[in-house]
């Protein structure tokens, strides 16, 4: 089998490290929010150009609790996009406030600018661009929108980090940022865990405030928070992985590259599109194709995997169909649904792997 992404292999190549990590911890005796935490938050915040950087434990919760901290609740609206993962919009639910989604640019797949401005009203407080796929979305753009109109902006880079824009790190580019550590994310660990960035101070007090069921001392509690923190232990495994998430990153973009190249005269094939001004770090390689079902069934036929993203748009969903929004709204995130797939790729993909999976992609003819 040729998995999406192999785990096994990408954790086995740091194992002596992240068992060093991990007896460290257990030396120290100190599980929670413990020196390690404190050094992943820092070096993170250093990487990326922002003032701080907040653990908690998922990357849901990095969305909820930036959210919350910035006091958007009951009545509020956010815009994001209908294209991507549920937990975006699930946040947004979860504090009371309601999503509201725009279509996406048919190359990027990302929130498209143009979109946004004709979905705004009074109620609208922020915007939630994702980074799908591990490709940053137009920031200038919706920057510039928010600026406009007073509103936030949160970036969902959960699938993005070490991505960039315009040569600054995605994490950098709004007014806070939120990144998962799910194992199958470029700079994962071995359970759940997740980040918040910003530079601004206050939203991570608050955050850090949140993160512990709302005290800032022991048994004296400031609000209703939560218990969102970070296992000293995942902190030890991602800052093993931090050290090597760039050359990863290259790696992907490198056998993103290849695929590119011998796929780009296959019919019926329409193959992922990077923007010129940014670093696409290929959380997922996705192809649009009219052929999907049988692609993937020749493909299951030779124990390679593939994947769906997304089979259903957030404004479908049945826990959003209060909403009234109906098939036709968002026309080309419903067309991504019906014709996109993942293929394997991941740092640690051999090169006769991905022969392999070019070979029978050619064969079809893309059918």
């Amino acid at each position: 089998m040729i998995n999406l992404v192999n785990l096994k292999r990408q954790f086995q190549s740091v194992k002596e490290e992240i068992l060093q990590g991990i007896n460290d911890v257990i030396d120290n005796g100190n599980y929670i929010l413990g020196p390690k935490v404190k050094e992943l938050e820092e070096k993170i915040a250093r990487k990326l150009g922002v003032l701080e950087a907040i653990a908690v434990a998922n990357g849901t919760d990095a969305l909820i609790l930036t959210l919350e901290a910035y006091g958007i609740g009951k009545g509020d609206e956010v815009i994001t996009t209908p294209f991507t993962f549920f937990a975006t919009a699930e946040a947004i639910s979860r504090v009371g406030a309601i999503p509201v989604f725009a279509d996406v640019n048919p190359l990027t797949f990302n929130l498209n600018p143009k979109e946004i401005e004709k979905n705004i009203t009074s109620s609208t407080k922020a915007i939630i661009p994702v980074h799908i796929f591990g490709q940053p979305a137009d920031m200038d753009e919706i920057n510039e929108i928010a600026k406009k109109y007073g509103l936030l902006v949160i970036e969902d880079a959960c699938q993005a980090f070490g991505a960039t824009y315009k040569d600054q790190w995605v994490g950098s580019l709004g007014d806070a940022a939120c990144f998962s550590f799910f194992p199958t994310k470029n700079l994962g660990t071995v359970g759940d865990g997740g980040v918040i960035t910003t530079s601004d101070i206050k939203l991570a007090d608050k955050i850090r405030n949140l993160r512990t069921h709302g005290t800032t001392k022991k048994y004296y509690h400031d609000r209703i928070g939560y218990n969102s923190r970070l296992d000293e232990i995942h902190a030890a495994i991602l800052l093993v992985n931090l050290t090597k998430i760039d050359q990863w990153n290259v790696e992907r973009r490198r056998i993103a590259d290849r695929y590119r190249h011998f796929l780009k005269e296959v019919p019926n094939l329409q193959l992922p599109s990077e923007a010129y001004d940014r670093t696409h770090i290929y959380h997922l390689f996705c192809i649009e194709s009219n052929f999907r079902d049988e692609i993937i069934n020749a493909l299951a036929k030779e124990q390679i995997q593939t994947g769906i993203y997304y089979p259903r748009c957030l404004h479908l969903q049945e826990v959003y169909r209060s909403f009234n929004y109906k098939e036709g709204d968002f026309p080309i995130s419903e067309s991504l649904s019906e014709r996109l797939f993942a293929i394997p790729l991941d740092p640690f993909l051999s090169e006769s792997e991905q022969d392999r999976i070019i070979d029978i992609l050619c064969d079809m003819g893309g059918a």
